[in-house]
């Protein structure tokens, strides 16, 4: 299974193309549009989401509401193109019209992609990086997650997101999974705990008075996965490493580790590996799970748990020190979007980042071709995580 984006920012549209799912699963655009608008969401957010009602269009691979087996093609079209056609059309347009439209971008932000990925491309124009370097394309990669979740919950698997800090505040708590799963959208901030969501919208509210920015913790918890999922032969096989991959490849993300995490180096063995149990119904199991459901690179029947972190967002009202790259003298940079925090929609891209790596490991762990197969594989094993 792979998938493809394309699209900037204020473009026409963003387009995926996602190759490898089986055939005969049942799917409509209004199954992924649920989980588009969540990433919509959250406190914190600003002024671009309110133009923006991000909304997939399925134009292949899918006939009368099932899958063929062949690539399907999402579409999301940007409504707000109409005030950028000129700028960023694709038919030539002479400097003079650039300048004209004075929206040349010569100084790049801090913390951006915008003066490496300059330097890289040979770009003196720097809205040619941060067009496509842009968080905007993460509606892109949570469309291919919703069509991975809509499999995952065909072969039983549950997938949830949560917040478990913004900015120092923490609700890290130990939940039980059934109250992870109902709390999930339970407010704007996604954590559980309500008054620590107070202090946080608290928190997120003077930072944006600051002209400063918050980042955060998500948690993402996969449930229910058949055991042996992943590789311990070859490295590039791992589902740990999969998952961090595909975690710290969202934009902002800087962090990931998998169920006590760092917290692991501060003690001893006998407290962090998770002592084998038995039973004739459910099989082979774990007395804990400091381990987040992983060992030796695979699945191991427990709940997955992955925590990424999000550094805050790199445009400040409080600008930092750059330099223009045409007259090298210093400036303080410019605003390109106004978000305070972005974490409780990070949580949202995180989970379908996650839910993606997964479903890709299960596809190339089974057969595949059609849903019915995959489904009795997937029985299969975990009867032989029972029998074994």
């Amino acid at each position: 299974m792979r998938f493809l984006t394309s699209g900037e920012s204020h473009g026409p549209q963003l387009t995926v193309i996602v190759e490898g799912v089986p055939a005969n699963l049942a799917v409509t655009a209004e199954d992924i549009n649920v989980e588009m608008f969540k990433r919509q969401g959250g406190y914190g957010r600003g002024r671009r989401m309110k133009i923006e009602k991000d909304a997939v269009e399925i134009v292949s691979g899918v006939r009368n509401g099932y899958t063929l087996g062949s690539p399907i093609t999402f579409v999301v079209t940007n409504d707000d193109f109409t005030h950028w056609r000129n700028i960023m059309g694709v038919a030539p347009i002479s400097e003079e019209e650039q300048e004209q439209m004075k929206r040349k971008i010569s100084k790049p932000r801090p913390g951006h992609a915008d003066l490496v990925g300059g330097i890289k491309y040979n770009h003196r124009d720097l809205r040619n990086v941060l067009e496509r370097s842009s968080a905007r394309e993460t509606a892109a990669r949570v469309a291919v997650g919703a069509l991975c979740k809509i499999l995952l919950k065909q072969l039983g698997i549950d997938i949830y997101s949560r917040v478990v800090e913004i900015g120092g505040i923490k609700d890290d708590a130990e939940y039980d999974l059934e109250t992870i799963k109902s709390h999930e959208d339970s407010n704007d901030v996604r954590v559980i705990n309500e008054e620590k969501a107070q202090a946080i919208r608290d928190k997120i509210d003077q930072a944006k008075k600051d002209g400063d920015s918050l980042g955060g913790v998500v948690q993402v918890i996969v449930d229910h996965m058949p055991v042996g999922v992943g590789s311990y032969v070859h490295y590039d096989r791992k589902l740990d490493g999969r998952i961090a991959q595909g975690v710290v490849g969202i934009n902002a993300f800087k962090g990931v580790s998998f169920g006590e995490g760092f917290k692991a180096a501060e003690k001893p063995g006998s407290q962090i590996q998770d002592p084998i149990l038995y039973n004739e119904e459910t099989g082979y199991t774990r007395a804990s799970n400091h381990l987040g459901g992983l060992e030796g690179g695979m699945s191991n029947g427990m709940p997955i748990v992955v925590n990424g972190v999000m550094k805050p967002i790199p445009t400040l009202y409080k600008p930092l020190a750059s330099v223009d790259i045409e007259t090298k003298e210093p400036f303080k940079a410019t605003i390109e979007r106004s978000d305070s925090c972005a974490v409780p929609a990070a949580s949202i891209v995180c989970e379908h980042a996650v839910a993606f790596e997964i479903t890709k490991s299960l596809l190339e762990e089974f057969q595949s071709n059609y849903m019915e197969q995959l489904q009795a594989q997937v029985e299969e094993r975990r009867q032989r995580n029972i029998e074994f």
